[in-house]
Protein backbone atom coordinates (compact mmCIF):
# COMPACT_ATOMS: atom_id res chain seq x y z
CA UNK A 1 0.00 0.00 0.00
CA UNK A 2 1.08 3.58 -0.59
CA UNK A 3 0.85 4.30 3.14
CA UNK A 4 3.66 1.86 3.85
CA UNK A 5 6.05 3.06 1.18
CA UNK A 6 7.83 5.85 2.98
CA UNK A 7 11.58 5.29 2.92
CA UNK A 8 14.09 6.39 5.50
CA UNK A 9 17.77 6.14 4.66
CA UNK A 10 20.29 5.76 7.44
CA UNK A 11 23.16 7.61 5.82
CA UNK A 12 26.68 7.23 7.03
CA UNK A 13 25.81 4.91 9.91
CA UNK A 14 29.07 3.33 11.05
CA UNK A 15 29.30 -0.36 11.69
CA UNK A 16 29.82 -1.21 15.31
CA UNK A 17 32.08 -3.91 16.70
CA UNK A 18 29.24 -5.46 18.69
CA UNK A 19 26.87 -5.79 15.75
CA UNK A 20 24.34 -8.60 16.12
CA UNK A 21 25.13 -11.82 14.27
CA UNK A 22 23.20 -14.98 13.62
CA UNK A 23 25.06 -16.95 16.29
CA UNK A 24 25.02 -14.21 18.89
CA UNK A 25 28.71 -13.39 18.60
CA UNK A 26 30.21 -10.08 17.64
CA UNK A 27 31.74 -9.45 14.24
CA UNK A 28 35.01 -7.52 14.61
CA UNK A 29 35.92 -4.97 12.01
CA UNK A 30 38.54 -6.41 9.64
CA UNK A 31 42.06 -5.08 9.87
CA UNK A 32 43.27 -3.47 6.67
CA UNK A 33 47.00 -3.19 7.09
CA UNK A 34 49.69 -3.49 9.66
CA UNK A 35 50.49 0.22 9.59
CA UNK A 36 48.16 2.53 11.46
CA UNK A 37 48.53 5.53 9.09
CA UNK A 38 47.12 3.47 6.22
CA UNK A 39 43.75 3.34 7.97
CA UNK A 40 43.02 6.68 6.37
CA UNK A 41 43.16 4.98 2.97
CA UNK A 42 40.44 2.49 3.84
CA UNK A 43 37.74 2.34 1.22
CA UNK A 44 34.24 3.13 2.36
CA UNK A 45 31.43 0.58 2.75
CA UNK A 46 28.85 3.36 2.45
CA UNK A 47 26.32 2.40 -0.27
CA UNK A 48 25.50 4.79 -3.14
CA UNK A 49 22.26 6.73 -3.30
CA UNK A 50 20.72 4.29 -5.80
CA UNK A 51 20.42 0.58 -5.09
CA UNK A 52 21.03 -2.16 -7.66
CA UNK A 53 17.28 -2.72 -7.87
CA UNK A 54 16.64 0.93 -8.67
CA UNK A 55 19.43 1.02 -11.26
CA UNK A 56 18.02 -2.03 -13.05
CA UNK A 57 14.50 -0.60 -12.94
CA UNK A 58 15.70 2.70 -14.43
CA UNK A 59 17.34 0.88 -17.34
CA UNK A 60 14.05 -0.85 -18.16
CA UNK A 61 11.84 2.20 -17.67
CA UNK A 62 10.65 4.20 -20.67
CA UNK A 63 11.71 7.79 -20.02
CA UNK A 64 8.60 9.62 -21.21
CA UNK A 65 5.97 6.89 -20.88
CA UNK A 66 7.04 5.96 -17.36
CA UNK A 67 6.36 2.23 -17.46
CA UNK A 68 8.19 -1.04 -18.09
CA UNK A 69 7.66 -3.49 -20.90
CA UNK A 70 4.54 -5.58 -20.29
CA UNK A 71 6.27 -8.63 -21.80
CA UNK A 72 9.28 -8.69 -19.49
CA UNK A 73 8.69 -11.69 -17.22
CA UNK A 74 12.28 -12.05 -16.06
CA UNK A 75 12.76 -8.62 -14.48
CA UNK A 76 10.87 -9.41 -11.28
CA UNK A 77 13.03 -12.48 -10.71
CA UNK A 78 16.22 -10.49 -11.31
CA UNK A 79 15.17 -7.74 -8.91
CA UNK A 80 15.03 -10.31 -6.09
CA UNK A 81 18.56 -11.34 -6.94
CA UNK A 82 19.62 -7.70 -6.77
CA UNK A 83 18.16 -7.54 -3.26
CA UNK A 84 20.34 -10.45 -2.16
CA UNK A 85 23.42 -8.80 -3.65
CA UNK A 86 22.59 -5.52 -1.90
CA UNK A 87 22.19 -7.32 1.41
CA UNK A 88 25.59 -8.92 0.87
CA UNK A 89 27.23 -5.59 0.00
CA UNK A 90 25.79 -4.20 3.23
CA UNK A 91 27.09 -7.24 5.12
CA UNK A 92 23.74 -8.58 6.27
CA UNK A 93 23.90 -12.08 4.74
CA UNK A 94 26.58 -14.58 3.70
CA UNK A 95 27.01 -18.13 2.44
CA UNK A 96 26.94 -20.52 5.40
CA UNK A 97 29.82 -22.91 5.87
CA UNK A 98 29.26 -26.59 6.61
CA UNK A 99 30.69 -29.98 5.71
CA UNK A 100 28.74 -30.10 2.44
CA UNK A 101 29.39 -26.54 1.22
CA UNK A 102 32.05 -27.52 -1.31
CA UNK A 103 29.93 -30.35 -2.70
CA UNK A 104 27.08 -28.16 -3.95
CA UNK A 105 26.95 -25.48 -6.63
CA UNK A 106 27.47 -21.93 -5.43
CA UNK A 107 23.83 -20.99 -6.14
CA UNK A 108 22.52 -23.79 -3.92
CA UNK A 109 24.72 -23.20 -0.89
CA UNK A 110 22.68 -22.06 2.15
CA UNK A 111 22.44 -18.38 3.02
CA UNK A 112 22.47 -17.15 6.59
CA UNK A 113 21.76 -13.77 8.19
CA UNK A 114 24.72 -12.30 10.03
CA UNK A 115 23.18 -8.97 11.01
CA UNK A 116 19.61 -7.73 11.41
CA UNK A 117 20.58 -4.07 11.66
CA UNK A 118 18.17 -2.06 9.44
CA UNK A 119 19.53 -0.97 6.08
CA UNK A 120 17.32 2.09 5.70
CA UNK A 121 15.70 0.58 2.59
CA UNK A 122 12.19 -0.78 3.16
CA UNK A 123 12.39 -3.60 0.60
CA UNK A 124 15.82 -4.73 1.79
CA UNK A 125 14.69 -4.79 5.40
CA UNK A 126 11.59 -6.77 4.45
CA UNK A 127 13.67 -9.32 2.55
CA UNK A 128 16.09 -9.55 5.46
CA UNK A 129 13.27 -10.25 7.93
CA UNK A 130 11.88 -12.92 5.60
CA UNK A 131 15.21 -14.72 5.34
CA UNK A 132 15.83 -14.41 9.07
CA UNK A 133 12.36 -15.72 9.91
CA UNK A 134 12.70 -18.86 7.84
CA UNK A 135 13.11 -22.08 9.81
CA UNK A 136 15.06 -23.64 6.93
CA UNK A 137 18.32 -22.35 5.51
CA UNK A 138 18.03 -22.05 1.73
CA UNK A 139 20.36 -21.22 -1.12
CA UNK A 140 20.34 -18.13 -3.32
CA UNK A 141 18.41 -19.85 -6.11
CA UNK A 142 15.68 -20.94 -3.68
CA UNK A 143 15.38 -17.46 -2.18
CA UNK A 144 15.09 -15.89 -5.62
CA UNK A 145 12.27 -18.35 -6.35
CA UNK A 146 10.44 -17.69 -3.09
CA UNK A 147 10.82 -13.91 -2.95
CA UNK A 148 9.59 -13.58 -6.54
CA UNK A 149 6.69 -16.02 -6.06
CA UNK A 150 8.11 -18.42 -8.68
CA UNK A 151 7.00 -21.51 -6.78
CA UNK A 152 4.13 -23.95 -7.08
CA UNK A 153 4.05 -24.56 -3.32
CA UNK A 154 1.10 -22.56 -1.97
CA UNK A 155 2.39 -22.99 1.57
CA UNK A 156 5.41 -20.86 0.65
CA UNK A 157 3.44 -18.02 -0.92
CA UNK A 158 4.00 -15.95 2.22
CA UNK A 159 7.64 -15.51 1.32
CA UNK A 160 6.81 -13.51 -1.79
CA UNK A 161 7.65 -9.79 -1.82
CA UNK A 162 4.74 -8.10 -3.57
CA UNK A 163 4.50 -4.98 -5.75
CA UNK A 164 8.28 -4.66 -5.89
CA UNK A 165 8.38 -2.71 -9.16
CA UNK A 166 5.79 -0.19 -7.99
CA UNK A 167 7.44 0.23 -4.63
CA UNK A 168 10.84 0.78 -6.21
CA UNK A 169 9.34 3.36 -8.56
CA UNK A 170 7.71 5.21 -5.68
CA UNK A 171 11.00 5.13 -3.82
CA UNK A 172 12.62 6.81 -6.83
CA UNK A 173 9.83 9.39 -6.75
CA UNK A 174 10.80 10.11 -3.13
CA UNK A 175 14.40 10.60 -4.27
CA UNK A 176 13.35 13.05 -6.97
CA UNK A 177 14.37 10.79 -9.85
CA UNK A 178 10.87 9.96 -11.13
CA UNK A 179 7.47 11.63 -10.97
CA UNK A 180 3.99 10.08 -10.81
CA UNK A 181 1.37 10.50 -13.52
CA UNK A 182 -1.85 8.76 -14.47
CA UNK A 183 -2.10 7.21 -17.91
CA UNK A 184 -5.12 5.71 -19.62
CA UNK A 185 -4.70 2.27 -21.18
CA UNK A 186 -7.98 1.89 -23.08
CA UNK A 187 -10.02 0.18 -20.35
CA UNK A 188 -8.22 1.26 -17.20
CA UNK A 189 -6.05 3.96 -15.69
CA UNK A 190 -2.60 3.15 -14.40
CA UNK A 191 -0.05 5.13 -12.43
CA UNK A 192 3.13 5.70 -14.45
CA UNK A 193 6.48 7.12 -13.39
CA UNK A 194 8.27 9.14 -16.11
CA UNK A 195 11.82 10.30 -15.53
CA UNK A 196 11.89 13.58 -13.61
CA UNK A 197 15.66 14.01 -13.20
CA UNK A 198 17.50 12.44 -16.16
CA UNK A 199 20.89 12.75 -14.43
CA UNK A 200 20.24 9.59 -12.42
CA UNK A 201 19.57 7.44 -15.47
CA UNK A 202 22.40 9.11 -17.38
CA UNK A 203 24.87 8.19 -14.65
CA UNK A 204 23.63 4.59 -14.56
CA UNK A 205 24.01 4.33 -18.34
CA UNK A 206 27.53 5.79 -18.29
CA UNK A 207 28.61 3.27 -15.66
CA UNK A 208 27.01 0.51 -17.73
CA UNK A 209 28.86 1.62 -20.88
CA UNK A 210 32.15 1.75 -18.99
CA UNK A 211 31.73 -1.86 -17.92
CA UNK A 212 30.76 -2.91 -21.44
CA UNK A 213 33.89 -1.10 -22.73
CA UNK A 214 31.85 1.28 -24.87
CA UNK A 215 32.70 4.99 -25.23
CA UNK A 216 30.90 7.37 -22.90
CA UNK A 217 29.96 9.46 -25.93
CA UNK A 218 27.40 6.72 -26.69
CA UNK A 219 25.33 7.65 -23.65
CA UNK A 220 21.94 8.99 -24.70
CA UNK A 221 23.15 10.93 -27.78
CA UNK A 222 19.75 12.55 -28.37
CA UNK A 223 19.95 14.53 -25.12
CA UNK A 224 21.67 17.87 -24.81
CA UNK A 225 25.25 17.61 -23.58
CA UNK A 226 24.47 20.03 -20.77
CA UNK A 227 22.19 17.42 -19.23
CA UNK A 228 24.99 14.87 -19.14
CA UNK A 229 27.81 16.56 -17.21
CA UNK A 230 31.02 14.57 -17.41
CA UNK A 231 29.70 11.98 -19.86
CA UNK A 232 30.49 13.36 -23.29
CA UNK A 233 31.57 16.44 -25.18
CA UNK A 234 29.08 18.32 -27.38
CA UNK A 235 31.00 17.38 -30.54
CA UNK A 236 30.67 13.67 -29.87
CA UNK A 237 26.87 13.70 -29.87
CA UNK A 238 26.65 13.80 -33.62
CA UNK A 239 28.90 10.77 -34.11
CA UNK A 240 26.86 7.58 -34.68
CA UNK A 241 29.90 5.27 -34.75
CA UNK A 242 30.50 3.38 -31.53
CA UNK A 243 32.38 0.19 -30.90
CA UNK A 244 33.13 -2.16 -28.02
CA UNK A 245 36.78 -1.58 -27.19
CA UNK A 246 36.62 2.21 -27.42
CA UNK A 247 35.79 2.60 -23.75
CA UNK A 248 38.06 3.11 -20.75
CA UNK A 249 39.25 -0.51 -20.99
CA UNK A 250 40.66 0.01 -24.48
CA UNK A 251 41.08 -2.69 -27.09
CA UNK A 252 42.45 -5.07 -24.45
CA UNK A 253 39.01 -5.13 -22.89
CA UNK A 254 40.30 -4.86 -19.33
CA UNK A 255 37.74 -4.08 -16.66
CA UNK A 256 38.63 -0.67 -15.22
CA UNK A 257 37.12 1.86 -12.86
CA UNK A 258 36.54 5.50 -13.83
CA UNK A 259 34.29 7.78 -11.82
CA UNK A 260 31.56 9.86 -13.45
CA UNK A 261 32.45 13.54 -13.29
CA UNK A 262 30.19 15.80 -11.19
CA UNK A 263 28.14 12.81 -10.12
CA UNK A 264 25.14 13.48 -7.93
CA UNK A 265 24.15 9.90 -7.19
CA UNK A 266 27.61 8.27 -7.01
CA UNK A 267 29.77 10.78 -5.18
CA UNK A 268 33.28 9.49 -4.49
CA UNK A 269 32.42 6.23 -6.22
CA UNK A 270 36.09 5.41 -6.78
CA UNK A 271 36.53 5.38 -2.99
CA UNK A 272 33.80 2.76 -2.45
CA UNK A 273 35.04 -0.73 -1.63
CA UNK A 274 32.96 -2.71 -4.15
CA UNK A 275 32.44 -0.01 -6.78
CA UNK A 276 33.78 -2.07 -9.69
CA UNK A 277 31.95 -5.21 -8.59
CA UNK A 278 28.71 -3.22 -8.34
CA UNK A 279 29.11 -2.27 -11.98
CA UNK A 280 29.54 -5.92 -12.92
CA UNK A 281 26.38 -6.73 -10.95
CA UNK A 282 24.52 -3.97 -12.81
CA UNK A 283 25.53 -5.44 -16.18
CA UNK A 284 24.57 -8.96 -15.06
CA UNK A 285 21.17 -7.80 -13.79
CA UNK A 286 20.50 -5.79 -16.95
CA UNK A 287 21.44 -8.72 -19.18
CA UNK A 288 19.43 -11.31 -17.24
CA UNK A 289 16.50 -8.91 -16.81
CA UNK A 290 16.28 -8.22 -20.57
CA UNK A 291 16.82 -4.46 -20.17
CA UNK A 292 20.43 -4.29 -21.38
CA UNK A 293 19.51 -3.37 -24.95
CA UNK A 294 17.35 -0.41 -23.92
CA UNK A 295 20.27 2.06 -23.66
CA UNK A 296 21.90 0.51 -26.75
CA UNK A 297 19.01 0.90 -29.21
CA UNK A 298 20.67 3.79 -31.08
CA UNK A 299 23.71 1.65 -31.89
CA UNK A 300 24.15 -0.64 -34.86
CA UNK A 301 23.30 -4.31 -34.55
CA UNK A 302 26.92 -5.47 -34.56
CA UNK A 303 27.86 -3.19 -31.66
CA UNK A 304 24.85 -4.32 -29.66
CA UNK A 305 25.71 -7.96 -30.23
CA UNK A 306 29.28 -7.38 -29.08
CA UNK A 307 28.07 -5.52 -26.02
CA UNK A 308 25.76 -8.39 -25.08
CA UNK A 309 28.61 -10.85 -25.66
CA UNK A 310 30.81 -8.88 -23.28
CA UNK A 311 28.02 -8.87 -20.69
CA UNK A 312 27.73 -12.64 -20.98
CA UNK A 313 31.50 -12.97 -20.69
CA UNK A 314 31.48 -10.92 -17.49
CA UNK A 315 28.73 -13.15 -16.09
CA UNK A 316 30.78 -16.21 -16.98
CA UNK A 317 33.89 -14.83 -15.24
CA UNK A 318 32.19 -13.53 -12.09
CA UNK A 319 29.35 -16.06 -11.97
CA UNK A 320 31.56 -18.97 -10.93
CA UNK A 321 33.49 -19.58 -7.74
CA UNK A 322 36.36 -19.02 -7.59
CA UNK A 323 36.44 -16.29 -10.25
CA UNK A 324 37.77 -17.14 -13.68
CA UNK A 325 40.99 -15.20 -13.17
CA UNK A 326 42.63 -16.32 -16.42
CA UNK A 327 40.04 -14.35 -18.41
CA UNK A 328 41.09 -11.12 -20.11
CA UNK A 329 38.21 -9.22 -18.50
CA UNK A 330 39.07 -10.26 -14.96
CA UNK A 331 40.29 -7.43 -12.75
CA UNK A 332 42.21 -8.01 -9.51
CA UNK A 333 40.59 -4.81 -8.19
CA UNK A 334 37.37 -6.81 -7.75
CA UNK A 335 38.89 -8.78 -4.88
CA UNK A 336 40.51 -6.48 -2.32
CA UNK A 337 41.85 -9.43 -0.36
CA UNK A 338 40.64 -7.90 2.88
CA UNK A 339 39.29 -9.97 5.73
CA UNK A 340 35.51 -10.26 5.63
CA UNK A 341 35.14 -9.41 1.94
CA UNK A 342 35.02 -13.06 0.95
CA UNK A 343 31.48 -13.44 2.26
CA UNK A 344 30.34 -10.58 0.01
CA UNK A 345 31.99 -12.03 -3.09
CA UNK A 346 30.46 -15.48 -2.54
CA UNK A 347 26.87 -14.20 -2.38
CA UNK A 348 27.36 -11.97 -5.41
CA UNK A 349 28.85 -14.88 -7.37
CA UNK A 350 25.95 -17.11 -6.33
CA UNK A 351 23.38 -14.60 -7.62
CA UNK A 352 25.19 -14.05 -10.92
CA UNK A 353 25.53 -17.82 -11.39
CA UNK A 354 21.75 -18.15 -11.05
CA UNK A 355 21.20 -15.28 -13.48
CA UNK A 356 23.33 -17.11 -16.04
CA UNK A 357 20.78 -19.92 -16.00
CA UNK A 358 17.72 -17.70 -16.31
CA UNK A 359 16.51 -19.32 -19.53
CA UNK A 360 16.28 -22.66 -17.75
CA UNK A 361 14.61 -21.27 -14.62
CA UNK A 362 11.82 -19.17 -16.06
Amino acid sequence: MAEGLSRRRIAGTPQTDNEETSNGTSTPAPSLTQNAPDINNKKSDKPPLLTLMEETLLLGLKDQEGYLSFWNDSLSYVLRGCMLMELAFRRRIRIAKDAFTGMTSIGDRPVEVISTRPTGEVLLDEALRTIKGSETMRGVSSWMDLLSGETWNIAKAGYQLKQVRERLAKGLVDKGVLRTEKRNFLFFDMATHPVQDPRAKDEVIVRLLDTLNLPRSAAQPTRAATRNPGTASPASYGNPHYSVGQGIGGQAGKLKMAAVANSRFYKNEEEAKFALLRRVCLVAAACAGSVLENPLTHMDMETRDRAVSRAEELMDVYGRWPFKKESAVYSPDIDSGEAGDLMVLEVVTAVISVMRKMDKLI
